[in-house]
């Protein structure tokens, strides 16, 4: 083995550089394709765009997106790693829309919240997002038309359901058309250094909820205080030395604050599942998923005569709630999510059979299996179908 010399390092040096800016030539010269035919994509989007203008059928197309994605995830050969690739499309798919026609999304604000990001998980970054101040305001804005779509959030694996929203589809003529489940994680956010220092801790009921057991191991003596949002809990920390908010671990950039300890949710498996909401049905030809609100007789047996007719055409019922009926003492309706597009042919008589069996029964979407998004460190990487 011939002795290490100055010039052999030299020419060494020397080959690996050349070698590296072949590979980069290559990359440059790639690149070059990706961009053309990236453009040629833009382009027959603003032809569908032209060609659809005038019409006011939804631009987002949740199906469509959903047989793009499995489409690419089967076909990739890899080495670039599947949720990479979604991601990337995930981008191209938000631009593709936003050349047809801007949307317009509301969602539980301010920035930074779940919803938020949940909301660019979902539909990209390409949209004008609507920050809201309630999940009222995102319902009001969308059957308003102020908003084309809205993100709100239906439930928690480990807290259940969020009533706001279930009681907020009673009052506003609103259709589901997606749905995306999102795996999140807390942290404490705080302008102190110090978790000693802590005195308050502010957030929204939920995230409070999944952090029970760890603030009373190590806050007990905290004031716990509920607030619309996380990002409006983040917010109320300025010239709080010694308050605490409990939010996504993005809020410490975006706001200047402290990370004491993530994560602190109880579990660590914590799903939030939320609802893309529209003013229209999607109208698409297949569909997953059925959600409806439905209202029975005050009598013995009514709801099991409903709950029979589903099960005797073996559709799987996967989710169930009653929400009290405002105005109305001791009335309740019923939410039921169930695995089937209620609105095919094959129903029909199903359907008008349970209409005569309930004293109101409303479908409030038929849309596919949403995609489960990991939220938990902010790199929105799909986990899975």
């Amino acid at each position: 083995m011939a002795p290490e010399t100055p010039e052999n390092a030299a020419s060494a040096q020397g080959t690996l550089e050349e070698a590296l800016l072949e590979l980069r030539n290559g990359i440059d010269a790639v690149d070059g394709q990706i961009l053309t035919l990236l453009n040629k994509r833009a382009g027959l989007s603003l032809e569908v765009g032209r060609r659809k203008a005038g019409r006011q059928s939804a631009v987002f197309k949740p199906f469509r997106e959903q047989e793009v994605m499995e489409r690419l995830a089967a076909k990739n050969p890899g080495p670039l790693p599947v949720p990479h690739l979604l991601a990337i499309y995930r981008e191209i798919l938000s631009s593709s829309r936003r050349l047809q026609r801007p949307e317009r999304v509301a969602y539980l604000g301010p920035e930074g919240t779940f919803s938020h990001f949940a909301a660019m998980a979902a539909l990209g970054h390409s949209p004008d997002f609507l920050p809201q101040t309630t999940i009222g305001d995102v319902f009001e804005a969308v059957a308003d038309r102020r908003a084309d779509l809205g993100v709100v959030p239906l439930e928690n694996s480990l807290q259940g359901t969020v009533g706001q929203s279930l009681d907020h589809f009673q009052r506003h003529e609103v259709f589901i058309q997606a749905e995306i489940s999102c795996r999140v994680s807390h942290a404490l956010l705080s302008t102190a250094g110090d978790i000693e220092r802590i005195e308050t801790v502010y957030s929204h009921p939920q995230p409070l909820a999944q952090c029970a057991a760890w603030l009373k191991t190590h806050l007990p003596g905290a004031r716990i205080i509920p607030t619309d949002s996380t990002a409006a809990a983040a917010l109320r920390l300025a010239g709080e030395p010694t308050a605490a908010s409990i939010g996504h671990v993005r809020l410490a950039a975006m706001h200047g604050l402290n990370i004491l300890a993530s994560p602190i949710e109880d579990m660590p498996d914590n799903w939030t599942r939320f609802f893309i909401i529209g003013p229209e049905d999607t109208k698409q030809q297949t569909r997953d998923k059925t959600s409806v609100l439905f209202t029975v007789p005050n009598k013995p047996g009514s709801l099991y005569q409903v709950l029979s007719h589903l099960a005797g055409e073996g559709i799987n019922l996967t989710k169930l709630e009653s929400r009290p009926i405002r105005g109305e003492k001791w009335q309740y309706v019923f939410f039921a999510d169930l695995q089937c597009d209620l609105t095919r042919e094959e129903y029909k008589k199903l359907l008008a059979t349970l209409r005569e069996q309930t004293l109101s029964l409303r479908i409030l979407g038929c849309y596919p299996v949403g995609r489960q998004v990991n939220l938990a460190d902010g790199d929105m990487e799909q986990t899975g179908d």
